[in-house]
């Protein structure tokens, strides 16, 4: 078998992205033990630091071993009991996603549906709130389906008033666009490294709040292979899934280091690195430069005379849809920008496939350098199909904008 020796790709997607460089260094730390008090220090540093990456106060803040959907998962199955009453708006793909994890947890899920391509007025989520009276709100802050960005601000206060826990799927969103964790009264967030942290796919951050852990806490279990005779007994059912038990990952966690899983080391590492490097240039700083690379790339693409998809006040900062133009082979457009350009864009899923493609501005690859090469290849590979552009208008728009955002 020959050293794997990958194409050098820039991965202008939905995610996920190249991973910043210091990443990938951190990926290659010399392992330890388990329990080495060195790898439980670093296991507490992250704690630290994903509290700041969430701007919560919430002491159980910690890594889910696992894509970004382990996260999901983690937190959906550990609130909801069968029969449990759960709410999803669904306004793209991974609304859908919710719903399907919430019902395989054994929960009765009602959905209210958005047009894919806008979002939800809090006023329509809360008339459904009051109408369905759910256990758990389960929403998606921003879907990189559609690329739209769902706000969160009021829905904690809603929540709080019925009674309602809220859960939140922040994993295309988080470090590209404004997460406030405590101030939005948010009961549960997952994450995932692999868009704007800069990070690879294999380990999701998450956070819960007090509310959140005082109802899982009702179905706390410590496996018999590790049950002493001081321990609690479980009140509740127990959870169905014993590697995604949010109060056994709790233990693990905690001070106790009550035994769970072997901690996946070098994703640990990883994700340390991940949020250092978004602390030491800043959360605000890192929200604008991705905020200005989605905007540059917005303003070049609208300067091609493409059209972006969806209600456009509702992008999140990191992603634009573009719809692909009529009598042009989408896959085609994307095959050449792989094959010749090295730089891979995406399509979407269900009724968008095929129908627009997906430019991600994220975590590494959320500069200008990327945003230019990116559009000037487009232009290059739409004149190659007969889809001919002013030529170099989206790069000049994108000069413009970041020569504007430089002054400001």
């Amino acid at each position: 078998m020959k050293t794997l020796n990958l194409p050098p790709r820039l991965l202008m997607g939905p995610g996920p992205v190249n991973c910043y460089p210091r990443v990938l260094s951190a990926m290659s730390t010399q392992l330890v033990g388990q329990f080495d008090p060195a790898m439980t220090a670093v296991m507490d540093e992250v704690m630290a630091l994903y509290r700041q990456v969430f701007l919560t106060n919430n002491p159980h803040t910690l890594l889910i071993d696992g894509t970004s959907r382990a996260g999901i998962e983690a937190l959906l199955v550990s609130a909801l009991e069968p029969g449990d009453k759960v709410l999803v708006p669904v306004f793209g793909r991974f609304g859908h996603l919710l719903t399907e994890i919430c019902e395989r947890a054994g929960a009765r899920v009602y959905t209210i549906n958005s047009p894919w391509g806008t979002v939800f007025e809090p006023e329509q989520i809360e008339k459904a709130l009051i109408r369905i009276k759910p256990k758990v709100l389960a929403i998606v802050q921003g879907d990189t389906s559609t690329t739209m960005l769902q706000p969160l601000e009021h829905l904690g206060a809603l929540c709080r008033q019925h009674d309602v826990l809220l859960y939140c799927d922040a994993t295309a969103s988080v470090g590209g666009n404004t997460l406030n964790t405590d101030e939005w009264q948010l009961d549960a967030v997952s994450v995932g490294l692999q868009k704007c942290l800069g990070g690879p796919s294999g380990s999701a951050p998450i956070t819960v709040s007090e509310r959140y852990v005082t109802q899982v806490r009702k179905r706390h279990h410590i496996e018999a292979g590790i049950r002493e005779s001081s321990s609690s007994h479980a009140l509740g059912s127990p959870i169905q899934s014993n590697y995604f038990d949010i109060p056994m990952l709790l233990d693990y966690w905690s001070g106790a280091r009550l035994n769970h899983h072997t901690e996946a080391a070098s994703m640990l590492f990883c994700a340390r690195e991940c949020a250092i490097a978004l602390l030491e240039e800043g959360l605000g700083n890192v929200i604008r430069r991705h905020y200005d690379a989605g905007s540059a790339m917005l303003a070049g693409i609208q300067a091609m005379e493409l059209t972006p998809y969806g209600d456009i006040k509702h992008k999140m900062n990191n992603a634009v849809g573009v719809v692909i133009p009529d009598k042009i082979d989408g896959e085609l457009v994307r095959h050449e920008l792989l094959h010749r350009f090295n730089i891979e864009i995406g399509t979407s899923f269900g009724p968008l496939k095929g129908k627009i493609w997906r430019i991600g501005t994220m975590g590494y690859n959320a500069r200008q350098d990327a945003v230019l090469h990116t559009l000037q290849s487009l232009e290059t590979v739409l004149r190659r199909h007969q889809c001919v552009p002013k030529a170099g208008g989206g790069v000049d728009a994108a000069l413009a904008y970041y020569d504007q955002a430089s002054i400001q």
